[in-house]
């Protein structure tokens, strides 16, 4: 039978069961009497004591002003827990704190406790001494317009924490950006092989003044320390054809380092013969010179002994000259007694070969050869008119 309808309680009964205004509730009990219980519970542990039975009206609402201010206090030592708790910071050593008073530079805090007021000042905290790195890798075009892939490295710190924190926005992305252009610019004016093989220390001591001249302009307080390009390659679709050119490129070092090794065996050779050969030179000129010197002065004192003596000096130089064409020669003429008119020939040379070939020469083995003294007396005469002509 539902609560409402006609024979039944509903006068005195709810829907949960229980009696309206009196008698026992069996239902939910009602919110606003949850509501003061619960409100009684917190003044009296704020301060409010229960409502005593002599005390009036008057009492009661004091009870309940003195729990409002009680619960005032707990929420403002709360608040202002919270608030130390946020204000206090500490600084290590590898750190500093840059602190903004109503949005404007207020200090630069070093290492220790230190303490702000937020939500007048704000501080940015950052690790001022440890290196940082940024990787970048991309195809760039070199001088000779060829494409090659190119793997950089920079490493950076933070020097001056003002300015990177009020002058740029992202400092690390306009580090980012920053590099990418002077990798761009320094790739761009590189040929592709002083890329891919020694020009890569060149061009990271390059990159690295051209990005800290575009960090230093930006006043990013970002100094770079180092930067590394690794090893460089060509795109995988034309990396064959680049491995040719490398191959291409080592024989033809291989040729000249041999063409060099070479050229440096045969050119001290070739020097030092041309200098043996202006050596003699030297040397058979300084002998000419010395023997024409010599001559000279032979003969200017053979001009003053031929002026004192003319005949003991004619037949001192014929003898002398016979002397000279006889010692270059194996024959030897032998005169016979004093009115003989025969000279007896001795062919010297040919006894000698003789011996050497292992005959004995015969006693007839010389043949004698007759000579006429006047014929002999006639040549030595026209010798000495020879000898005296060259000496005047």
């Amino acid at each position: 039978m539902a609560w409402n309808e006609p024979g039944g309680n509903s006068n005195n009964q709810d829907p949960w069961g229980g009696k309206r205004k009196g008698g026992d509730r069996k239902g939910p009990p009602d919110l606003d009497e949850a509501f003061r219980k619960l409100q009684e519970s917190l003044n009296g542990l704020f301060g409010g004591g229960k409502k005593r039975s002599g005390d009036g009206g008057g009492n009661g609402g004091g009870s309940s002003k003195g729990g409002g201010f009680g619960l005032l206090g707990i929420g403002l030592v709360v608040l202002l827990a919270i608030w130390l708790y946020n204000a206090i910071y500490v600084v290590d050593e590898q750190e500093q704190a840059v602190v903004l008073r109503f949005g404007k530079y207020y200090e630069t805090v070093g290492s220790g406790l230190n303490i702000y007021f937020p939500p007048f000042d704000r501080k940015y905290l950052e690790n001022v001494t440890r290196e940082r790195a940024y990787s970048k890798q991309g195809q760039m075009l070199t001088e000779d317009e060829n494409i090659v892939e190119v793997p950089l490295t920079v490493q950076y710190k933070i020097t001056n924490l003002q300015d990177f924190v009020l002058n740029v926005d992202q400092p690390e992305v306009s580090l980012q950006h920053a590099t990418e252009s002077a990798l761009r610019h320094v790739v761009g004016s590189t040929a592709m092989d002083q890329v891919l093989t020694e020009g890569r220390e060149l061009m990271a001591s390059e990159i690295k003044d051209r990005l800290q001249r575009f960090l230093d302009t930006y006043r990013t307080g970002i100094t770079v320390t180092q930067v590394n390009v690794q090893s460089a390659a060509a795109p995988r679709e034309v990396q064959e054809a680049f491995d040719d050119v490398i191959r291409a490129r080592e024989d033809e070092q291989r040729s000249r380092n041999q063409a060099e090794t070479y050229a440096n065996g045969v050119i001290p050779e070739a020097r030092g013969q041309a200098q043996r050969i202006v050596e003699d030179a030297n040397g058979y000129r300084d002998e000419v010179v010395s023997r024409a010197k010599g001559e000279a002065d032979r003969f200017t004192k053979l001009v003053a002994e031929y002026r004192k003596a003319p005949e003991v000096t004619r037949e001192r130089l014929y003898l002398d000259t016979m002397q000279e064409v006889f010692s270059n020669t194996s024959k030897v003429l032998v005169t016979g007694d004093k009115g003989q008119n025969n000279l007896l020939y001795l062919p010297l040379d040919k006894m000698i070969e003789s011996s050497r070939n292992g005959s004995t020469p015969s006693s007839n083995g010389a043949s004698a050869t007759v000579v006429d003294p006047g014929s002999r007396a006639a040549d030595m005469q026209q010798q000495r008119d020879t000898r005296t002509r060259e000496t005047r």
